[in-house]
Formats: structure tokens, C-alpha cells, sequence
């Protein structure tokens, strides 16, 4: 990103480096539960992003404190979709890895009378949190000395009670107008096996517990997060405020990255991909990053979607139309190609077997890509689409006796529509004008459309799949976002590409009229090619940020 761009938090970042700030050390700390979505880039751009400019460092750490819902399988996802996007980390490091010091700073919060062992279920510890407008009450555990809370803490440890049984607790105020200062719990008991310390821990730390002690012992300048953090900034503070650490990072908050017709929560992703509804984590419909790479959309277009947005402490849900717009610009260079997905069989009753082979640049305001060679034979397939024979005014494609141009090829002209016995068009048979022949056409004739096309002879079958938006209402929520899933979200059709896209060692290209196609990352392969509809053509939206 450009080493100028101003805003709130680099304004910051400057004015404590001019102030005698070291250095810049920032963090980005995913919880493996999960596949990263979008909403995550903006975290991600914005940490690394600040730790580039200013010639710090970021460590990549897994907040791996929930061992029930985490996996080796989501921390290997995190580090590759990271680095797809970019950046490179410190690390990486993981919660578990200071499972030893936060026990060990656990345990001198209840020593210096700040935490103690609460023995009520947890949802009596719902219940006698309060309200916004009502004070909490005190739990009656609250008061037990120092050395009961110890033992039953070690004993916790030690893992002599079931899972609820007690709670870890701080010591603060219940009466505080900000609930999570209402003796928040600090650790609670699991039995469960973690995905990196097996089953040598039975209870583990909670995040506002852990989260500002790992950013402390890691020595982070600027712990930056997103909004709904705010209210847990003063527990933050108060916990490394009552232990012994020599460091205090501060934490900073900005607003998170929301997009129209996306929900971001890894929680529903999971739901999406257990009931069924999308192929996996990595579906391209799918807002994972994951699921973006497959369809084929570009770090680089992700990247200069965050800053578009930038840096804010306001909310604001992005038009869905601002990303396509990103991932268009970047695509602009792709090779082209043409591909057919509703074939029409056109036969030339006049075609000659020694034609000259057509040439036709992969790019034509990129030259410095080549050409290809396309084969030209007596059977072509067109979009059904490009013919009607009862057209509208201002057709400009095929009609029965009307002319058009094959984009890099020939004039044809259509001279019979063959018909089956229900009446469906299976076939046109037409005319080509030998001199017309793209780039040295002699013929005169001036036809008012171009259409894309393949021979029929030597194009490769391909399953293409047109990929919608998966919700069909701009703000699904969790709620309701069963109900307004987009049942044409994917529309699978069997056509045909022309054959030097296959032997391209290219993976995404712009089929002429059709739109940004990519090779599937999974189910791709030579003898039978999948492509992914990445973005359609549409240029007609213009970004109201620059």
C-alpha cells in the first residue's frame, strides 16, 4: 500500500514514533475455527499493512483457546490465505504456546485478591450479571480467601471437577456500568483435547484474558481491532494493570470490513457448509477468501478493495457492486479467449478445407502476451443467445438471411434454420465470404455485429459454472439468512472453449462477451476442464471512493 495514506491510526502510529516509540510491532490473531472471509482483509491489510509502512514486523498468532471448535486443518487454511494475500509474519505463534504464563499470571491475580474461584453454574452467572440499567450481584463465592481459591484453582488444574463445576472469576465491580467489568470469567474448565497441547490442559483462558497478555509478552506497539472491542478495552487494560508485566500496548479500535448480500460470521459459514448448502469452505460462493481464490478473485483486487474503504471508526455496510469493480480492474489484463455455453451448431455450406488458419492476440492492448492460433473448420458452435429469428429492433446478432462477423474470423450469413419435429432450432446453415477474413477483409460488406464462436472440430467440452451472489437480500442476517439463500446462486452448463485456453498455462481469462472465467483450483483438469465464472462483464458501476 502507498507509504502516504492517512488516517486515524497511522496518524497514531506517527506521533508515537515521533514521541520515541522503538519501533512498530502489530499482530494478527485469527481463532482456527475456521476458514478467514473477507471481512477478515481489512485486519489483515490494515496489520500488516501499518507494520510495512513503518518498518515494523506483524506476528501471525492463533488465539487457540477453544480447543472444541479448533483444528490443524483451519490453522493451515489462515497461513495460506495470509499469504496469499500478501504479507509475510513473525511467528507464527499461538495462545497455547503461553499457556504456562497465563496460568501463572492466573494464579497472581488470586493472589493479590483480584480473582477468585466462582462455584455457580453459568447460567446463574447470567442471571446476577444485571442489566445495562441494573447492577449485578456479587456472587457467593466471591469472598472466599485466598488460599481456598488457590487450592481449588491448582485443583482445577489438576483436573479433579467436571466441566461448570467452578469458573476462574476477576474481582472488579459488579455495579460497573460496563457489564464486562462485571467480574468477567478468566478461565473455565474443558475437557477436551487440544489441537497442539493434547490433553495436558483441562482448563483454559478466556480471550479478553488472554488476548492482552499475549499482546504484552509479544511486545505488540499497537494492538489494533474492530469495534465490538471497544467495550472490552477496560478489562484490557484492567488485566495487565494487576499483573506483573513490563509492557502495555494499547488498544485501538476500528470498524470492521461489512459487504452488501455477505454475512460475516464463521459460525453460519459452518452451518452453510454442514447443512449441505454450499460444497465446502472453499465453495466460490463462498465469502471465505478461500472460496474468492477458487472463484477467482485477486489479492490484489482484495487489497485495493481495503483501501478504497480505508480506515475508519464508522460503520458502514460497502455495495457488493465495489468489489466487482475491484476484481474487474485488476482482471483487465487477463488473456482472452472464447468460450460457448448454449451451443448453437452452425454448418458453412460453402466452407473450403484449406482455409487459412486464424491468428488472434491473447490481449489487444497487451501485445507483449502473443497470439494464439484458432482452427476454422466447416462445423462452428455460437451462443443459441446470438440468434433470433424473430429479432427485436436493433438486433445486431444472427437472423435467418442476416449477416454477422465472427470475432477474429469471417463474415457468415445465415441462409436456413433447421428445425426438429418439436420445432426447435438445432442447426443453422450458412455462408462465409471468404474475403472477409478479419484484418484484411476486402469483401465490403459491413455487418453490425460481432459474435464469439469455436470450431466445432477441435474446441474442448467444458462444464462452466455462473456464479450469483448467494443471498438474495442485501443485509442477511442469522436470522433469517436461510431464507433469502439465492437458489440460482450456481447455474452449471456444459459448453465449449476454444483449445488453446486448455494448453494456456493461464489460469484466468476473460471469455469475449461472456465475462472472467478462472480454471478451478480443485476439479480442473486437462481431459475434462471446469471453469468458474469470477466476475461478469458489467462495467456500468461507478466507485464513489477513488
Amino acid at each position: 500500500m502507498p507509504a502516504d495514506l492517512r488516517d486515524f491510526i497511522r496518524d497514531r502510529i506517527r506521533r508515537d514514533l515521533d514521541g520515541g516509540s522503538a519501533g512498530v510491532v502489530t499482530r494478527f490473531p485469527p481463532e482456527p475455527n475456521g476458514y478467514l472471509h473477507v471481512g477478515h482483509s481489512k485486519s489483515i491489510c490494515l496489520n500488516f499493512g501499518v507494520a510495512q509502512e513503518f518498518g515494523g514486523k506483524t506476528y501471525l498468532r492463533y488465539d487457540d483457546t477453544n480447543p472444541e471448535k479448533e483444528s490443524e486443518e483451519f490453522v493451515e487454511s489462515i497461513q495460506r490465505d495470509v499469504a496469499w494475500l500478501g504479507f509475510d509474519w513473525e511467528g507464527p505463534t499461538f495462545a497455547s504456546d503461553y499457556f504456562d504464563e497465563l496460568y501463572g499470571f492466573a494464579e497472581q491475580l488470586i493472589e493479590r485478591g483480584k480473582a477468585y474461584v466462582c462455584s455457580l453454574t453459568a447460567d446463574e452467572i447470567r442471571k446476577t450479571r444485571g442489566t445495562l440499567t441494573e447492577p449485578g450481584t456479587p456472587s457467593p463465592y466471591r469472598d472466599r480467601g485466598i488460599a481456598e481459591n488457590l487450592d481449588l484453582f491448582r485443583r482445577m488444574r489438576a483436573g479433579e471437577f467436571a466441566d461448570g463445576e467452578h469458573v476462574l472469576r476477576a474481582r472488579i465491580d459488579m455495579a460497573s456500568p460496563n457489564v464486562n467489568m462485571r467480574d468477567p470469567v478468566l478461565y473455565r474448565i474443558r475437557h477436551a483435547t487440544h489441537h497442539r497441547t493434547g490433553d495436558d490442559w483441562c482448563i483454559y483462558p478466556m480471550y479478553d484474558f488472554t488476548h492482552c497478555i499475549c499482546d504484552a509478552l509479544e511486545g505488540i506497539t499497537h494492538s489494533l481491532c474492530t469495534l465490538e472491542f471497544e467495550d472490552h478495552r477496560p478489562l484490557y487494560d484492567w488485566v495487565l494493570d494487576n499483573i506483573a508485566v513490563n509492557f502495555h500496548p494499547p488498544q485501538i479500535e476500528f470498524s470492521r470490513l461489512e459487504v452488501e448480500y455477505v454475512v460475516m460470521s464463521k459460525r453460519l459459514f459452518a452451518a452453510l457448509v454442514d447443512g449441505g448448502h454450499v460444497t465446502g469452505w472453499d465453495d466460490p460462493r463462498m465469502p471465505t477468501l478461500a472460496g474468492m481464490r477458487r472463484r477467482g478473485y485477486t489479492p490484489a483486487a482484495i487489497r485495493e478493495l481495503c483501501r478504497r474503504i480505508g480506515v475508519t471508526k464508522s460503520e458502514n455496510r460497502i455495495e457488493y457492486e465495489l468489489l466487482e469493480f475491484c476484481v474487474r480492474r485488476d482482471l483487465e489484463r487477463a488473456p482472452r479467449g472464447m468460450a460457448v455455453l448454449d451451443p448453437l451448431r452452425v454448418v458453412l455450406t460453402n466452407f473450403q478445407p484449406d482455409a487459412e488458419t486464424l491468428t488472434a492476440a491473447w490481449h489487444p492492448q497487451h501485445p507483449d502476451l502473443g497470439v494464439r492460433e484458432m482452427t476454422f473448420s466447416e462445423v462452428l458452435y455460437i451462443d443459441r443467445d446470438d440468434f433470433m429469428e424473430t429479432p427485436p429492433p436493433k438486433y445486431r446478432r444472427l437472423t435467418p438471411g442476416g449477416m454477422v462477423r465472427l470475432r477474429y474470423g469471417y463474415i457468415i450469413i445465415c441462409d436456413e434454420v433447421v428445425k426438429d419435429a418439436s420445432g426447435a432450432i438445432v442447426e443453422l446453415r450458412c455462408r462465409y465470404v471468404p474475403e472477409s477474413k478479419s484484418g484484411s477483409d476486402t469483401s465490403g460488406l459491413k455487418p453490425k455485429g460481432v459474435i464469439h464462436w469455436v470450431d466445432a472440430e477441435t474446441a474442448r467440452p467444458a462444464s462452466i459454472h455462473l456464479y450469483e451472489r448467494l443471498f438474495t437480500e442485501a443485509n442477511p442476517n442469522s436470522a433469517n439468512y436461510l431464507d433469502v439463500l439465492n437458489p440460482d446462486s450456481l447455474r452449471a452448463m456444459e459448453g465449449w472453449v476454444e483449445p488453446a485456453v486448455v494448453a494456456s498455462d493461464q489460469r484466468a481469462f476473460q471469455f469475449e462477451r461472456l465475462g472472467y472465467f478462472v480454471k478451478d483450483a480443485v476439479d480442473y483438469a486437462p481431459a475434462r476442464p471446469v471453469f468458474n465464472r469470477t466476475v461478469a462483464l458489467r462495467d456500468s458501476y461507478k466507485p464513489k471512493v477513488p
